[in-house]
């Protein structure tokens, strides 16, 4: 008995389970370009810790380093250089560098070095690394920038550390004015140093944890804490005319933005500073950012709580954009997947695939950005990996490094997520879509395939050419893997993640 059965989930969030029974048979992709969700703003690493001696190896490997995590040049064949991404985040050092093992950072790659010297002057190639880091991505045509605390300077901290005591905010109101005229001061050398504009700077990095334990430069803070703080950045800003916005809250996990039952007084944060109601409202504050970023940390698995948290958050949000800014694998998530021990191949890879994917579709996330862009650990933490050497080391790629390609090369800042729905004859399993179209009227459509069976697709919809279409696979044969598609059906090979690009007809441009 053939029996037909449509399935689909409105704008993109596709997870179907059933078991593929004939996988030759094409399944149906109905791309609808005038179901639109949210406007992307980015996807983005950032440079700590390692930039800061990476950027200082020799040419050919830092550069190496750039072009993967950067480019979006093409070889003659059209294979894709790096994965373009779209923003950088760069790491504002406390001081902890120029402590030492003063510092109580017992690892000296977690340390990082500030502008601001002892002297009370400001050195703005101190982190030399780092600065070349950041002039590398301009080069490479990366437009937008973020400047991230994990600690203030440690002349304004409490107890002259760059992480605190016994979980306590390591900075008194006092200094806030002090730590807001240090991130001005940041913002205009910078620009002078570099010709770089930092878009945004983000004063507060999980301020949930109590970073009491030395492992890297930390500082907690409850809501009316970040409250204060980000009222005197705010003030800063505004009296000198900087364009740069103040992102918040970098919160420690999704679910602390909209409740916060083990952090009575740090959670909550979506309510607390945006409810006009609330003794925290910044909505009103000029140069604050009109969005709120999280980390999906400790929230990915099992998917059904995955969905959970994200549906949730989207519905609490009303409106207000979702910035993911922060992830990579950590913990054992359920048993799933567990953050310890690098692995450079698919299994992690499939992995953070179905991660993005998640944020995207189903917390509509506007941006995706990832933890350690180069990590010299033994841990899921990294995009690239080195040898733990200052001066010189190896260095890796991984397949987490290009399926976060297959979304950030294609998927541009104010691309729109728009709908998908599947159907056909075919049931398939463990295949997520989504689809996106771009300013300069191009679509990429992501297939993530973590399936052991290739799937067949046919894409269809209205607006939606019959040709011109072109692949990029990852798998474990080969990273975004450049291909033509004749006509509008292809093979998503087994345990894959293929970008799918288009060129939509003008005359479809205001669907």
């Amino acid at each position: 008995m053939n029996m037909k059965k449509t399935i689909g989930v409105l704008l993109g969030c596709m997870v179907l389970q059933q078991a593929m029974s004939q996988h030759h048979q094409a399944i149906q992709v109905n791309i609808d370009l005038s179901g639109k969700a949210q406007t992307i703003h980015n996807f983005a690493a950032s440079d700590a810790w390692s930039c800061q001696f990476t950027g200082a190896w020799p040419d050919s490997k830092r550069n190496q380093l750039a072009d993967w995590l950067f480019s979006s040049d093409t070889a003659a064949n059209g294979q894709p250089k790096g994965i373009g991404l779209s923003m950088w985040r760069f790491n504002i050092g406390a001081g902890s560098t120029e402590q030492g093992d003063d510092s109580g950072i017992r690892d000296e790659w977690r340390r990082a070095a500030c502008f601001l010297g002892a002297d009370h002057q400001y050195h703005w190639q101190q982190p030399a690394g780092q600065i070349w880091f950041l002039n590398a991505a301009k080069a490479r045509g990366v437009q937008q920038f973020l400047g991230f605390l994990n600690s203030p300077p440690v002349a304004f901290t409490r107890n002259g550390k760059a992480f605190a005591t016994k979980g306590l905010c390591n900075v008194s109101p006092e200094q806030y004015p002090l730590v807001a005229n240090f991130l001005k001061d940041v913002v205009l050398g910078i620009q002078q140093t570099t010709g770089i504009t930092l878009d945004f700077v983000s004063p507060v990095n999980e301020p949930q944890w109590d970073w009491s334990d030395g492992g890297q430069e930390g500082c907690p803070y409850n809501n009316e804490q970040i409250h204060g703080l980000v009222k005197a950045v705010d003030q800063s800003f505004r009296q000198h005319q900087l364009s740069t916005k103040i992102l918040i809250t970098e919160a420690g996990k999704l679910n602390y933005l909209y409740a916060g039952e083990d952090k009575p007084a740090k959670g909550t944060q979506i309510a607390a500073f945006f409810d006009q109601h609330s003794p925290f409202y910044l909505g009103n504050c000029s140069h604050v950012y009109k969005a709120l970023a999280g980390h999906s940390y400790f929230t990915t698995s099992p998917r059904d709580t995955a969905l959970a948290i994200r549906q949730r958050l989207h519905t609490t949000l009303k409106g207000i954009p979702f910035w993911q800014s922060e992830y990579c694998i950590l913990g054992d998530n359920a048993g799933e997947m567990n953050g310890s021990k690098v692995d450079l191949g698919m299994d992690a890879a499939l992995y953070v695939a179905k991660v993005i994917h998640t944020d995207l579709t189903v917390a509509n996330a506007s941006a995706w950005q990832w933890w350690l862009a180069i990590s010299p650990y033994d841990y899921k933490d990294g995009l690239i990996y080195i040898d733990k050497n200052k001066v010189d080391g190896q260095i890796h790629d991984t397949k987490m490094l290009w399926v976060l390609g297959n979304y950030s090369r294609f998927v541009r800042p104010a691309a729109q997520r728009v709908a998908v729905q599947l159907g056909g004859n075919a049931e398939v399993k463990d295949l997520y879509l989504s689809a996106y179209r771009n300013k300069d009227n191009s679509l990429a459509m992501v297939v993530i395939n973590s399936g052991t069976s290739a799937a067949t697709i046919e894409v269809r919809g209205k607006g939606i050419p019959r040709g011109g279409m072109r692949s990029y696979t990852t798998n474990r044969e080969g990273n975004l893997q450049p291909d033509n598609v004749n006509g509008h059906t292809l093979v998503v090979p087994a345990r894959s993640v293929v970008t799918i690009t288009q060129q939509l007809n003008k005359i479809n441009s205001k669907q």
